[in-house]
């Protein structure tokens, strides 16, 4: 095959009308507990004593806008009960045993649903920040799943929240790289984050060094996983779940000390500045403006198409980023439904949260096309334009949605697990929101979380020592409706 019969972006920025590559399966794989904010309250209150620091944390803990968080443990896990918090060693063993499980049944998943064969898998791009044992977690999935041991594997590493999309980025170019060749190509991408185990380590440096660190309310665990095509050898009547248009990655310059994810004894720490949702938030129009201007496919009688042509997958990094961008690119809840609900659920997981946004967006009915878009430390920024099947909407595999397929998102677990769904929403589909409109999904995150975005977006606290100043407002605890909390004002990507 010649250069120039192979789809791919052009020398000057554009990208082709057909690249033929496509995500052809989804899986994502929560593990079985969902534990609500009173979870870290418990904890808190077992093992350290009252501090100024402690109380805006559980401040915060209670205003995230998130219900429950999916965790591989309930609050009486014995690795979060030990005297200690666990060492690196410890996480690092867990992580080979639960984060290595439930990337098996999330790559299973994603493979049944392309209904392709594990031996014509070409390439497998896998993430996480939450473990880097050598070799790496990718090597033990592949060997559960039986996949050869020759395929070409890539690990990505220090990317966080913005792995998934970066892995997606990193599985097209691999495919296309066999276009030009005339090979076909079938990239497992994989991502996979267990951050419920180092929630001692975040309490132990709120305790010691008085740090307000709010990671400790927002992150979760999970595993999601695709399949990517680029259509070579494949039948003419497959449908993609998505077709890839398009993609950007770019660094906000000077932001690298705003976002990361510092490597500790025991285990991780989260550092961000107050600057982060603005910043993020910022940087999102002009990114979409230069992408959609590379995709000739996207315009429209020679107009640029606007932000709410889309729907968005947007990474739900917290309550100000989702409802951030939303303001900057002039949006309404409905078009980040999937954001919403993900979030509310499920809480961030980091970088496998971006393919459960994708997968939950295909559950509705929406927009042709779709802007998926992740921040990252850097501040690294991806995004990317998909299409989707105009079936996809109505499809929804019955293993994704089965109690019977061993997946934990089930209804009732919340009641199983003992995570109190505060504002009584119906669990009619396994997501806890059924019921609740976009519209509404925004009203609880606003209600929950107004004070602290108001103050957010006029904060000019200094961070120090990789903390961020914090500025104190009195609001009503809407737990009771009466009493009153001290709550610190900022958010997390």
């Amino acid at each position: 095959m010649s250069p120039s019969a192979v789809p791919t972006s052009t020398a000057n920025g554009h990208f082709e009308n057909d690249l033929n590559l496509s995500l052809v399966g989804l899986g994502v794989e929560y593990p079985p507990f969902l534990v609500g904010p009173e979870a870290l309250e418990t904890l808190a209150n077992r093992f350290y004593p009252p501090s100024t620091a402690l109380k805006k944390v559980l401040s915060i803990n209670r205003f995230t806008g998130i219900e429950t968080r999916a965790a591989i443990g309930d609050v009486d896990h014995p690795l979060v009960n030990h005297p200690n918090a666990p060492s690196i060693k410890e996480l690092n063993d867990i992580f080979r045993q639960e984060g290595v499980r439930l990337s098996v049944n999330a790559c299973k998943k994603a493979i049944k649903e392309w209904g392709g064969s594990v031996d014509d898998i070409t390439h497998i791009v896998s993430t996480t920040c939450t473990n880097s044992a050598n070799p790496g977690f990718d090597h033990f999935v592949v060997k559960q799943l039986g996949i050869r041991t020759s395929v070409e594997k890539i690990l990505l590493h220090g990317i966080g929240c913005s792995g998934g999309m970066a892995a997606m980025r990193t599985a097209a170019h691999l495919a296309l790289g066999s276009s030009y060749q005339g090979k076909p190509s079938r990239v497992l991408v994989l991502a996979c984050e267990i951050s419920s185990l180092l929630v001692r380590s975040e309490l132990d440096s709120i305790n010691q060094d008085q740090q307000t660190r709010v990671g400790v309310c927002l992150f979760s665990d999970c595993a999601s996983a695709a399949v990517l095509s680029n259509g070579v050898g494949e039948d003419e009547g497959s449908k993609p779940v998505y077709e890839l248009l398009g993609w950007k990655h770019q660094i906000i310059d000077d932001t690298e000390d705003d976002l990361g994810f510092d490597v500790d004894p025991l285990g991780w720490k989260v550092v961000l500045t107050p600057r982060v949702p603005t910043l993020a938030s910022a940087a999102v129009s002009p990114c979409f403006q230069d992408l959609v201007k590379s995709i000739p496919e996207v315009h429209k009688d020679g107009q640029l198409p606007v932000a709410a042509d889309f729907d968005w997958a947007l990474h739900p990094g917290g309550s100000l980023i989702i409802t951030g961008v939303e303001q900057a690119m002039d949006l309404t809840p409905e078009h980040l439904r999937a954001s919403y609900e993900i979030y509310i659920k499920y809480g961030n997981s980091s970088s496998a949260t971006i393919i459960s946004v994708l997968n939950k967006l295909r559950e509705s009915e929406g927009k042709e096309r779709v802007i998926a878009c992740a921040f990252g430390p850097g501040i690294a920024l991806e995004m990317m334009v998909l299409r989707r099947r105009k079936e996809a909407s109505s499809v929804v595999n019955s293993f994704e949605k089965s109690e019977a397929n061993g997946n934990s998102d089930h209804d009732g677990s919340v009641a199983q697990n003992g995570a109190a769904n505060a504002n009584g929403v119906a669990q009619a589909n396994g997501y806890g929101i059924s019921t609740e409109s976009a519209s509404s999904q925004h009203e609880h995150l606003a209600t929950d979380g107004a004070a602290i975005e108001t103050a957010l977006l006029s904060a000019d606290g200094a961070a120090v020592n990789g903390t961020p100043a914090i500025n104190e407002l009195t609001i009503a605890d809407g737990t009771n409706g009466s009493s009153a909390s001290s709550l610190p004002v900022e958010d997390l990507d």
